[in-house]
């Protein structure tokens, strides 16, 4: 019986590639699938999905969006869907800085005079908070436990514990694990408590946090969406533990939340 023809020019999926121009060509494959990632957004794309977008078989995919969540460019949602991960939120994040820094000054203005204490105004930067500013209150004991161009992991102070804690679960975990080495030098945080905290901020609306980023020091936190509803960055407010009785506590969540909705209406 004759034998089969075969198109030597045709080569599975499965089969590894040797050919001179490999590496671009599968560099360019997962340039396609992180880009079709971005364009689903919050809701997360299906695999199928993005063989449909890139015109590559499930297999193929499949390696390239494991190589994708191991640097961090893409996360899973539940167990279908894939997102964008913490290494894109940076890359979106940096051409903005200036602006919002800007922007977010006033806000620290605000919510200083009103408490007298030291402000903060943080960004993400993939896994880590970025302090873009600072506005000293007027008290004349001042807690400055960060300075702009600080950079810690997100959720170790109440601003990024503010922000983190209003990311999808699935950033969230993404960002916890990227951090799981540098946590403990934080006071002896762990995922496991930062996922506690993470809860109580959802459930209350706003971080409190202490004993972590600096000892003897408690901070009131709330994220600040864009227009789209996004969190994008995050407000604090830190001093001693004894100007922070539950009951200034609260009050001054209400003081950063009213300066954002009064100076920020639209978002950032």
């Amino acid at each position: 019986m004759p034998s089969t023809p075969t198109n030597r020019n045709v080569r599975p999926s499965d089969v590894p590639d040797t050919s001179p121009d490999a590496g671009s060509r599968t560099l360019r494959r997962g340039l396609q699938v992180l880009d079709a990632v971005a364009a689903s957004g919050s809701e997360g794309a299906r695999v199928v999905d993005l063989c449909s977008a890139v015109g590559l078989e499930r297999a193929t995919v499949h390696r390239l969006l494991a190589t994708l969540r191991e640097a961090g460019y893409v996360v899973a949602q539940g167990r279908f869907r894939y997102v964008p991960g913490p290494r894109l939120g940076l890359a979106a994040q940096v051409g903005h800085m200036p602006n919002l820094a800007v922007r977010l000054q006033p806000v620290l203005e605000r919510v200083s005079v009103a408490c007298g204490d030291a402000a903060f105004a943080i960004v993400r930067e993939g896994a880590l908070s970025h302090c873009l500013a600072r506005q000293v209150g007027s008290h004349p004991v001042q807690v400055l436990v960060i300075q702009p161009g600080t950079r810690q992991p997100l959720g170790v102070g109440a601003a990024g514990l503010a922000l983190l804690s209003a990311l999808p679960d699935a950033q969230v975990e993404a960002i916890m694990a990227a951090n799981a080495a540098e946590l403990p030098r934080y006071g002896g945080m762990t995922p496991e408590r930062m996922r506690l905290l993470v809860r109580a901020t959802r459930e209350r609306g706003w971080s409190i946090i202490g004993n972590h980023a600096t000892r003897n020091v408690l901070a009131v936190g709330m994220a600040v969406r864009d227009a789209r509803g996004e969190p994008v960055a995050g407000i604090s407010v830190a001093t001693t533990l004894a100007r922070m009785p539950r009951e200034r506590q609260q009050w001054m969540a209400r003081e950063i939340r009213k300066a954002i909705q009064a100076l920020l209406p639209g978002g950032l």
